[in-house]
């Protein structure tokens, strides 16, 4: 029997984090995509503190598309990211595809000086 979508990026999601750990000098950026919202934050994994972060949901999120609030949400927290000190990080996409609004909040975050 096929795995449902869910159990797919379940199993997709505990192979990756074996993999990638947060650190506080290399946080993991987390994201969590719903069909509505995109939401991105900075993981410090041996502490257990989230760093900052960022929702499609916030008010300065000023986007007509969700693709267009995916660049914003990568953008801002690129930028929240920069002030906490933080230059690189290790990018967990959460078991979702390294597609569409996941790749573009990603690029974004790149652009606005995160290096993964």
């Amino acid at each position: 029997m096929a795995l449902s979508k869910l159990q797919r990026r379940t199993r997709i999601k505990r192979r990756i984090r074996k993999i990638i750990s947060g650190t506080p000098t290399k946080p993991r950026l987390s994201v969590y995509r719903s069909n509505k919202e995109i939401y991105a934050q900075l993981v410090d994994d041996v502490n257990g503190v989230t760093l900052a972060s960022v929702s499609s949901r916030d008010k300065e999120i000023k986007a007509d598309t969700k693709v267009e609030a995916a660049a914003a949400v990568g953008k801002t927290i690129a930028e929240k990211a920069v002030k906490a000190g933080v230059e690189t990080i290790a990018f967990d996409r959460n078991g979702y595809l390294y597609h569409g609004r996941v790749k573009v909040l990603a690029d974004a975050a790149r652009e606005s000086g995160l290096k993964f």
